[in-house]
Protein backbone atom coordinates (compact mmCIF):
# COMPACT_ATOMS: atom_id res chain seq x y z
CA UNK A 1 0.00 0.00 0.00
CA UNK A 2 1.50 3.29 -1.10
CA UNK A 3 0.37 6.80 -0.31
CA UNK A 4 1.33 9.50 -2.12
CA UNK A 5 1.15 12.99 -2.88
CA UNK A 6 1.87 15.05 -6.09
CA UNK A 7 1.38 18.69 -7.48
CA UNK A 8 2.86 18.31 -10.69
CA UNK A 9 3.62 14.34 -11.40
CA UNK A 10 7.35 13.50 -9.74
CA UNK A 11 5.83 11.69 -6.67
CA UNK A 12 3.37 10.62 -8.21
CA UNK A 13 5.64 9.10 -10.99
CA UNK A 14 7.36 7.34 -8.25
CA UNK A 15 4.66 6.15 -6.16
CA UNK A 16 3.47 4.31 -9.73
CA UNK A 17 6.69 3.19 -10.46
CA UNK A 18 7.35 1.16 -7.49
CA UNK A 19 3.95 0.19 -7.01
CA UNK A 20 4.16 -1.81 -10.30
CA UNK A 21 7.54 -2.94 -9.24
CA UNK A 22 6.06 -4.47 -5.47
CA UNK A 23 2.99 -5.08 -6.94
CA UNK A 24 1.37 -2.72 -4.25
CA UNK A 25 -1.54 -0.72 -4.56
CA UNK A 26 -1.12 3.05 -4.70
CA UNK A 27 -3.34 5.31 -2.83
CA UNK A 28 -3.52 9.36 -3.33
CA UNK A 29 -2.97 11.22 0.05
CA UNK A 30 -5.23 14.52 -1.74
CA UNK A 31 -8.13 12.09 -2.77
CA UNK A 32 -8.09 9.95 0.61
CA UNK A 33 -7.23 14.10 2.88
CA UNK A 34 -11.08 15.07 1.95
CA UNK A 35 -12.29 11.73 3.70
CA UNK A 36 -13.57 11.90 7.23
CA UNK A 37 -13.00 8.08 7.78
CA UNK A 38 -8.74 7.23 6.84
CA UNK A 39 -8.63 3.46 8.16
CA UNK A 40 -6.97 1.32 5.96
CA UNK A 41 -6.60 -2.75 6.50
CA UNK A 42 -3.60 -4.63 6.04
CA UNK A 43 -2.48 -7.28 4.59
CA UNK A 44 -0.15 -9.72 5.93
CA UNK A 45 3.51 -8.94 5.48
CA UNK A 46 2.13 -5.89 3.43
CA UNK A 47 4.61 -3.00 2.50
CA UNK A 48 3.01 0.65 3.62
CA UNK A 49 4.84 3.37 1.59
CA UNK A 50 4.72 7.20 1.67
CA UNK A 51 5.92 9.31 -1.15
CA UNK A 52 5.90 12.94 -1.34
CA UNK A 53 7.79 16.60 -2.38
CA UNK A 54 9.94 18.55 -0.56
CA UNK A 55 8.38 22.39 0.02
CA UNK A 56 11.68 23.97 1.77
CA UNK A 57 13.29 21.29 3.36
CA UNK A 58 10.09 19.15 4.84
CA UNK A 59 6.87 17.40 3.65
CA UNK A 60 3.96 19.15 3.16
CA UNK A 61 1.49 20.15 6.10
CA UNK A 62 -0.86 17.37 4.22
CA UNK A 63 1.42 14.87 4.03
CA UNK A 64 1.92 14.68 7.91
CA UNK A 65 -1.62 15.60 9.29
CA UNK A 66 -2.77 12.78 7.04
CA UNK A 67 -0.21 10.29 8.58
CA UNK A 68 -1.54 11.71 12.22
CA UNK A 69 -5.09 11.09 11.32
CA UNK A 70 -5.02 7.69 9.65
CA UNK A 71 -5.12 3.90 10.97
CA UNK A 72 -3.51 0.98 10.16
CA UNK A 73 -5.72 -1.99 10.95
CA UNK A 74 -3.71 -5.37 11.35
CA UNK A 75 -0.34 -3.35 11.60
CA UNK A 76 2.01 -6.26 12.49
CA UNK A 77 5.52 -4.28 12.18
CA UNK A 78 4.75 -4.06 7.97
CA UNK A 79 8.04 -2.54 6.50
CA UNK A 80 7.73 0.94 6.17
CA UNK A 81 9.33 3.16 3.55
CA UNK A 82 9.52 6.93 2.86
CA UNK A 83 10.66 8.47 -0.40
CA UNK A 84 10.56 12.18 -0.90
CA UNK A 85 11.32 13.77 -3.91
CA UNK A 86 13.20 16.60 -3.92
CA UNK A 87 15.16 19.64 -6.30
CA UNK A 88 18.42 18.58 -4.42
CA UNK A 89 18.48 17.99 -0.73
CA UNK A 90 15.48 17.09 1.98
CA UNK A 91 17.52 18.52 4.91
CA UNK A 92 16.22 16.53 8.39
CA UNK A 93 12.88 15.53 6.60
CA UNK A 94 13.38 11.99 7.18
CA UNK A 95 14.26 12.72 10.76
CA UNK A 96 10.91 14.19 10.71
CA UNK A 97 8.89 11.50 9.61
CA UNK A 98 10.79 9.01 11.35
CA UNK A 99 8.83 11.00 14.54
CA UNK A 100 5.88 11.67 13.39
CA UNK A 101 5.52 7.87 12.56
CA UNK A 102 6.71 6.76 15.77
CA UNK A 103 3.95 9.39 17.35
CA UNK A 104 1.14 6.23 15.58
CA UNK A 105 3.19 3.09 17.02
CA UNK A 106 4.95 2.65 13.61
CA UNK A 107 8.48 1.93 12.31
CA UNK A 108 10.28 3.48 9.76
CA UNK A 109 12.37 1.13 7.77
CA UNK A 110 14.28 3.01 5.23
CA UNK A 111 13.66 6.09 3.58
CA UNK A 112 15.28 7.75 0.42
CA UNK A 113 15.19 11.02 -1.38
CA UNK A 114 14.63 11.10 -5.28
CA UNK A 115 16.24 14.47 -7.39
CA UNK A 116 13.65 15.33 -9.69
CA UNK A 117 13.22 18.05 -11.89
CA UNK A 118 12.80 21.52 -10.04
CA UNK A 119 8.63 22.77 -9.94
CA UNK A 120 9.13 25.59 -8.26
CA UNK A 121 9.38 29.10 -9.90
CA UNK A 122 8.57 31.29 -7.51
CA UNK A 123 12.48 31.70 -6.50
CA UNK A 124 14.31 31.07 -9.49
CA UNK A 125 12.81 29.13 -12.66
CA UNK A 126 12.29 25.39 -13.39
CA UNK A 127 15.18 23.31 -14.63
CA UNK A 128 16.06 23.94 -18.46
CA UNK A 129 15.36 21.11 -20.60
CA UNK A 130 18.50 19.67 -20.90
CA UNK A 131 19.00 19.38 -16.90
CA UNK A 132 15.44 18.12 -16.80
CA UNK A 133 16.26 15.03 -19.07
CA UNK A 134 19.19 14.21 -16.64
CA UNK A 135 17.42 14.31 -13.71
CA UNK A 136 14.93 12.38 -14.84
CA UNK A 137 17.01 9.59 -16.18
CA UNK A 138 19.02 9.79 -13.45
CA UNK A 139 16.22 9.27 -11.53
CA UNK A 140 14.81 5.83 -13.53
CA UNK A 141 18.77 4.55 -12.35
CA UNK A 142 17.79 6.06 -8.41
CA UNK A 143 14.12 4.14 -8.76
CA UNK A 144 15.48 0.54 -9.92
CA UNK A 145 18.01 1.03 -7.00
CA UNK A 146 15.09 2.11 -4.24
CA UNK A 147 12.75 -0.51 -5.54
CA UNK A 148 15.44 -3.37 -5.32
CA UNK A 149 16.19 -2.44 -1.70
CA UNK A 150 12.16 -2.36 -1.42
CA UNK A 151 11.97 -5.33 -2.53
CA UNK A 152 14.46 -6.91 0.00
CA UNK A 153 12.83 -5.38 2.79
CA UNK A 154 15.96 -4.38 4.01
CA UNK A 155 16.06 -2.45 7.58
CA UNK A 156 17.79 0.68 8.61
CA UNK A 157 18.69 2.09 5.63
CA UNK A 158 18.46 6.05 5.55
CA UNK A 159 19.91 6.99 2.25
CA UNK A 160 19.60 10.66 1.36
CA UNK A 161 20.59 13.99 0.57
CA UNK A 162 20.09 16.40 3.43
CA UNK A 163 22.03 19.32 2.49
CA UNK A 164 24.55 21.96 4.47
CA UNK A 165 23.35 22.08 7.97
CA UNK A 166 20.03 20.57 7.77
CA UNK A 167 18.71 21.29 11.39
CA UNK A 168 18.48 24.43 10.17
CA UNK A 169 16.50 23.89 6.98
CA UNK A 170 14.20 21.95 8.36
CA UNK A 171 13.91 23.32 11.81
CA UNK A 172 13.88 27.17 10.72
CA UNK A 173 13.68 27.86 7.09
CA UNK A 174 10.63 24.98 6.59
CA UNK A 175 8.15 26.28 10.07
CA UNK A 176 8.90 30.26 8.42
CA UNK A 177 7.63 28.66 4.93
CA UNK A 178 4.84 26.55 5.78
CA UNK A 179 3.26 29.99 8.11
CA UNK A 180 4.22 32.91 5.99
CA UNK A 181 5.01 31.70 2.42
CA UNK A 182 2.39 30.71 0.50
CA UNK A 183 -0.67 33.67 0.22
CA UNK A 184 -3.53 32.80 -1.98
CA UNK A 185 -4.55 35.92 -3.05
CA UNK A 186 -1.65 36.52 -4.86
CA UNK A 187 -2.65 33.83 -7.25
CA UNK A 188 -4.55 35.15 -10.46
CA UNK A 189 -5.38 34.18 -13.70
CA UNK A 190 -4.24 36.67 -16.60
CA UNK A 191 -6.39 37.29 -19.97
CA UNK A 192 -4.76 34.13 -21.94
CA UNK A 193 -7.43 31.95 -19.42
CA UNK A 194 -9.42 29.79 -21.85
CA UNK A 195 -12.05 28.86 -19.42
CA UNK A 196 -10.77 25.26 -19.52
CA UNK A 197 -10.92 24.73 -15.65
CA UNK A 198 -7.69 22.71 -15.55
CA UNK A 199 -6.32 24.57 -12.40
CA UNK A 200 -9.78 23.80 -10.09
CA UNK A 201 -9.69 20.08 -11.58
CA UNK A 202 -5.64 19.42 -10.24
CA UNK A 203 -5.86 21.08 -7.23
CA UNK A 204 -5.76 18.83 -5.02
CA UNK A 205 -7.20 20.24 -1.95
CA UNK A 206 -10.43 21.49 -4.07
CA UNK A 207 -9.25 25.61 -3.23
CA UNK A 208 -9.82 26.59 -6.48
CA UNK A 209 -13.11 27.69 -8.24
CA UNK A 210 -13.79 28.68 -12.11
CA UNK A 211 -16.86 30.58 -13.13
CA UNK A 212 -16.69 32.55 -16.61
CA UNK A 213 -12.93 33.00 -16.35
CA UNK A 214 -13.15 34.26 -12.76
CA UNK A 215 -10.72 32.51 -10.99
CA UNK A 216 -10.69 32.58 -6.84
CA UNK A 217 -8.55 30.48 -4.55
CA UNK A 218 -9.62 29.90 -1.18
CA UNK A 219 -7.67 29.66 2.08
CA UNK A 220 -6.67 25.83 1.45
CA UNK A 221 -3.69 26.35 -0.42
CA UNK A 222 -0.98 23.74 -0.04
CA UNK A 223 1.78 25.69 -1.88
CA UNK A 224 2.10 21.83 -4.56
CA UNK A 225 1.68 24.80 -7.31
CA UNK A 226 -0.01 22.52 -9.65
CA UNK A 227 -2.87 24.90 -10.89
CA UNK A 228 0.23 27.14 -12.04
CA UNK A 229 2.25 24.47 -13.32
CA UNK A 230 -0.85 22.89 -15.52
CA UNK A 231 -2.48 25.33 -16.98
CA UNK A 232 -2.24 24.43 -20.38
CA UNK A 233 -2.11 28.20 -21.57
CA UNK A 234 0.42 29.58 -19.02
CA UNK A 235 -2.47 31.74 -18.06
CA UNK A 236 -2.35 31.11 -13.68
CA UNK A 237 0.92 33.47 -11.90
CA UNK A 238 1.84 34.08 -8.89
CA UNK A 239 2.26 38.05 -8.32
CA UNK A 240 4.78 39.08 -10.48
CA UNK A 241 7.18 35.96 -9.21
CA UNK A 242 6.34 33.32 -12.08
CA UNK A 243 6.18 35.94 -15.17
CA UNK A 244 8.11 34.97 -18.46
CA UNK A 245 8.97 31.45 -16.41
CA UNK A 246 8.81 27.95 -17.29
CA UNK A 247 6.55 25.66 -16.20
CA UNK A 248 6.74 21.95 -15.43
CA UNK A 249 4.75 18.40 -14.99
CA UNK A 250 6.63 14.81 -15.14
CA UNK A 251 6.07 13.80 -18.84
CA UNK A 252 6.76 9.98 -18.06
CA UNK A 253 3.76 9.29 -16.17
CA UNK A 254 2.04 7.96 -18.45
CA UNK A 255 4.25 7.11 -20.94
CA UNK A 256 7.26 5.29 -19.29
CA UNK A 257 4.68 3.51 -16.49
CA UNK A 258 3.55 1.71 -19.69
CA UNK A 259 6.27 -0.13 -20.49
CA UNK A 260 6.85 -1.56 -17.05
CA UNK A 261 3.40 -3.86 -17.53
Amino acid sequence: MIFYFSGTGNSEYAAKYIGKVLSEKVISIAEEALKTKKEYCLEQNEVIGFIYPIYAWGAPKLVIDFIKSIKLKNYDKNYIFSIATCGANIGNTMETMKNVLKHKGLILNSGFSLIMPNNYMLMGDVDSKEVEDKKLKAAELRLQDISNILAQRKNNIIDVEKGTMPWFLSGVINPLFTKFSMKPKKFYADNKCIDCKTCERVCPTKNITVNDKVVKWGENCTSCLACINRCPVKAIQYGKSTRNKGRYVNPNIDRRLESLK
